[in-house]
């Protein structure tokens, strides 16, 4: 397709294409010119996670570069990206420079002779997590019936997520398999008295004591649950606080 026969309708399935597909993609979209520009406010295009353009369209080549780059931060860090990408002489009077944030925008050069300044908001689309739950006890049966509600992909296998739930069936094999994957947050139900127990195990198998001490044991946010329906929503209250605040790009 050309650039004019792109339309909402396109930029929508094609997103929800990739979203099906568990890709991540990032919405770029002008909010404001300034001079003269090929695209003008409002124009749109979907960005793949190595910063190409998939769909849409956001004028000539002057904007290609720094909207590769942001785009690639913006997914590293889930963070949306504002950038302004101006000629030498805008950023001069404005008194920065290229690569300069100021105030949560990213400043970067046009050096196409059209001289125009593109203000373009970037809004990183990452796949769902998918959340490995090990056991056959009742806090994983109510877990795998409560986090698809809340938007959770759950699987058999994860590279992103995994709690343990096995209570007392398998705990060690289960903590040793999900720590040999590297899987990056594991939470593993049951007392810090036990899990002390079996850190001292790990310990004996080799594990690092980092890797140990990482483990979110016991799992969930302390609510006083008692059931396996509560003990599974509060430990989906740990998992939606650890999604929700990790750290951002530093020039966020």
């Amino acid at each position: 397709m050309i650039a004019t026969e792109f339309t909402p309708a396109d930029l929508t399935q094609t997103a929800a294409d990739l979203t099906a597909k568990g890709q991540a993609f990032a919405v770029a979209t002008i909010v404001r010119t300034v001079g003269s520009t090929a695209a003008k406010a409002g124009a749109k295009a979907l960005i793949d996670d190595q910063g190409a353009m998939i769909a849409g369209w956001l004028g000539g080549g002057c904007t290609r570069a720094a909207v590769k780059k942001a785009t690639i931060e913006a997914l590293t860090a889930n963070a949306p990206k504002l950038i302004t990408v101006a000629p030498e002489e805008v950023l001069s009077d404005l008194g920065v420079t290229a690569g300069t944030a100021v105030d949560g925008v990213k400043f970067a050069r046009n050096g196409c002779p059209s001289k125009g300044t593109v203000d373009i908001f970037i809004e990183p689309c990452l796949p769902t997590p998918t959340l490995a739950i090990i056991g056959g006890s009742p806090v994983a049966v109510a877990l795998r019936s409560l986090a698809p509600n809340l938007g959770w992909t759950v699987g058999e296998q994860a590279q992103d997520m995994v709690v343990i739930a096995t209570q007392g069936q398998g705990d060690l094999d289960a903590l040793k398999s999900a720590l040999s994957a590297q899987i990056p947050y594991v939470a593993f139900v049951g007392s810090a008295k036990k899990y002390a127990s079996l850190s001292a195990k790990l310990a004996d198998a080799g594990f690092a004591a980092e890797a140990i001490a990482a483990v979110h044991a016991p799992a969930g946010l302390p609510i006083n649950a008692q059931t396996p329906q509560e003990i599974a929503l509060s430990i989906l209250a740990g998992l939606v606080h650890h999604r929700r605040t990790q750290p951002e790009d530093a020039d966020a």
